[in-house]
């Protein structure tokens, strides 16, 4: 028994989930229509570039969880679901998750993307265990804050370590499966670091150190 963990955007899913939240938005015309647009845009290359700024990121994607109240934002994410999510879920991602689970391996996705987005999705996956982005919360509303350290880049690295702490279990036998560069400090960490449809800089890198590439794409 292991841990299995899986990135979730653009690695068990076929697209970002927090760009297309972004674009969910504009449609339902729950933010500003060109200046949110630009922002998302700029953004994505950004984070595609390796030099996003996460908490620049996260002062604009968390504020329409604050401008928001939890009902209207739990009604949005049903439709986000089903809209934007579930044609993207891979019918291979779902397979290689079915493999681990019956190895009975730890599931866990580790992603930069909020818990809002994220929880939903990681739940209709089947996986129990989540670190993501936590928005800050009080008295029931998101107040457009993080709480604690945002898991990505380094920041998957030091929010692991911690989770693992509190379990009292260690990365000996782990799996890691990522698509981005963004996730290379973790990839190190781990004994079987797998690149699944990677971006062209994670592509070089695992070529270069003999990590195994794979693709859930169809």
């Amino acid at each position: 028994m292991s841990l299995a963990i899986f990135d979730l955007d653009n690695t068990l899913l076929s697209t970002d989930s927090d760009h297309a939240w972004g674009e969910f938005l504009l449609e339902q015309g729950a933010v500003d229509p060109v200046e949110y647009r630009q922002a998302n845009e700029r953004f994505m290359a950004d984070y595609n570039a390796g030099t996003l700024d996460i908490n620049a990121f996260l002062a604009v994607a968390l504020k329409p969880l604050a401008d928001n109240t939890p009902e209207q934002l739990n009604a949005w994410h049903q439709q986000f679901m089903a809209s934007k999510i579930e044609q993207h879920i891979l019918p291979k991602a779902e397979e290689l998750i079915a493999r681990h689970r019956a190895r009975d391996d730890t599931l866990l996705i580790i992603t930069a993307t909020n818990r809002f987005i994220t929880g939903p999705i990681a739940e209709r996956l089947g996986i129990d265990h989540l670190i993501a982005v936590e928005p800050e919360m009080i008295d029931g509303h998101y107040t457009g804050k993080v709480s604690g350290v945002p898991s990505y880049r380094e920041g998957k690295v030091t929010r692991l370590q911690a989770w693992l702490e509190d379990r009292e279990i260690t990365l000996e036998g782990a799996w890691f499966y990522s698509d981005s560069h963004n996730d290379i400090p973790l990839l190190e960490k781990v004994d079987n670091p797998v690149a699944v449809d990677p971006d062209d800089t994670l592509r070089n890198v695992a070529e270069q150190r003999h990590w195994r590439i794979m693709s859930l794409r169809d």
